[in-house]
């Protein structure tokens, strides 16, 4: 008796889509944006204490 669905291990090409994965999206720059705040806001403290 045959399947109606198709065996991805049976065909190559099958086989390479049904293993692809789906491309990613760019890496979130999220932990550059406040890494910067943090440090501009440390920065800014540092100068406001050595000028008092």
């Amino acid at each position: 008796m045959s399947d109606k669905s198709v065996d991805p291990s049976g065909n190559t090409e099958a086989f390479r889509a049904f293993t692809r994965t789906p491309e990613s999206a760019a890496p979130s720059k999220a932990p550059y944006v406040i890494g910067g705040v943090v440090a501009a806001i440390a920065l800014i403290a540092l100068i406001a204490l050595l000028v008092r």
